[in-house]
């Protein structure tokens, strides 16, 4: 199957379900084998993206990763493009259960002119690459004003054979309550789908806010590569 025709037959009502129950929701076997060597062989093709970030010079933890640049790799684009219609639906419902105003429009490439509009114009789309003792910190990705509330995380290397350890977590934050940890099990190929920052959560008075970061645990073996689905773009 085509990564198209993956995206289409996937059942969004359950990835739709996992995200209002749980902030996050598990995606198998999105790319194949050979779609994910393939990123992880481009690595170092400079032409390809438009930054590189060393995460330690930043306190981000401890790897690199690099910012795709315009046009996208066809098979980033059309994972972009093909899994934003029915995830829009999914941050419509949030943005209503919270009170929000927010209307995020059916195809990508009209969310994407709203970033243009106020300036917001460089891609976010990116690969991580992590070496043994590798780690990234708890963070959100908020790059403006206009974000859109979900991102894609998809597993580019294979857990026991590539590297261990690693493992994917989410932590939540509820009004004075302790956080919760969630670790996210994931094979090569899978994606995982998660709130950029936050999620509505059914209280005694309606729905509030649950605040949620991502990070990597360390890499105790091995490389692991990542690549990152970011549907708005920065300033």
């Amino acid at each position: 199957m085509s990564v198209a025709a993956k995206v289409q037959a996937v059942d969004w009502q359950a990835v739709q379900t996992g995200l209002m129950d749980e902030g996050y929701s598990i995606i198998r076997g999105l790319l194949s084998a050979d779609e994910c060597a393939a990123f992880r062989a481009g690595y170092d093709d400079e032409d390809r993206y438009r930054k590189q970030v060393i995460m330690a010079r930043h306190g981000y933890g401890d790897g690199d990763y690099r910012y795709f640049r315009y046009p996208l790799p066809d098979t980033l684009e059309t994972l972009r493009r093909e899994s934003f219609p029915p995830l829009a639906r999914a941050a419509n419902e949030w943005a209503k259960r919270l009170g929000r105003d927010a209307k995020f429009p059916e195809s990508h490439e009209d969310f994407k002119a709203k970033c243009h509009d106020i300036g917001q114009v460089r891609p976010t789309p990116l690969i991580l690459r992590y070496g043994r003792g590798g780690y990234n910190r708890l963070h959100q990705d908020l790059y403006g004003e206009v974000y859109f509330p979900f991102q894609m995380a998809l597993l580019l290397s294979d857990p026991g054979e590539d590297f261990e350890g690693g493992e994917f977590v989410l932590v939540e934050n509820r009004p004075r309550m302790q956080s919760r940890p969630r670790v996210v099990p994931l094979r090569r190929g899978d994606a995982v789908v998660f709130a950029v920052n936050e999620r509505p959560q059914m209280g005694k008075n309606g729905y509030h806010k649950v605040s949620l970061r991502h990070g990597v645990a360390d890499i105790t073996k091995g490389e692991r590569y990542t690549l990152g689905v970011i549907y708005h773009d920065a300033l």
